[in-house]
């Protein structure tokens, strides 16, 4: 349980993350990040918000529907910094000629955050993957385990 508002607008930029991608709202997204904000998805550290939307837009983009649950939600904030551990299953249904096919991952995002005068910012999100099924061609991975 969630015990002072801090840890509540932690949570709710958590969610509001996760919806965004599943909307394909990237200025949302932009909007909780500090502008250099860092990420490592297991794709490699980036170095800006601009990169991580990228990232997010080119495995997104290119798939159907999408669906990011949220859950076991673990906030320590500490002053003005805060860090957050939350797991993720995620749905990415294929489009195209993948249409049909489903991709599945499970994780884990553990984030740093700032408090700013316009609110909570993450400063660091690093996905620990637990584990894939399905077919990785939904969200662009080939068989050499980069993007198309």
């Amino acid at each position: 349980m969630l015990n002072g508002s801090d840890e509540w607008d932690i949570y709710s930029n958590i969610v509001r993350i996760a919806r965004a991608m599943d909307q394909r709202n990237w200025a949302a997204i932009e909007k909780i990040l500090t502008p250099n904000a860092t990420g490592d998805f297991g794709t490699g550290v980036m170095s800006s918000s601009s990169e991580i939307v990228c990232l997010l837009r080119g495995f997104l983009d290119i798939c159907g529907p999408t669906q990011h649950l949220i859950g076991s939600v673990l906030i320590d904030v500490d002053g003005l910094r805060a860090t957050s551990q939350a797991y993720v299953a995620d749905t990415h249904l294929g489009a195209g000629d993948l249409d049909g096919a489903v991709f599945r991952t499970l994780g884990d995002y553990h984030d740093s955050w700032i408090r700013t005068p316009t609110g909570w910012r993450l400063t660091h999100r690093k996905k620990h993957h637990a584990g894939f099924v399905g077919n990785p061609l939904v969200v662009g991975f080939t068989e050499g385990g980069s993007t198309q």
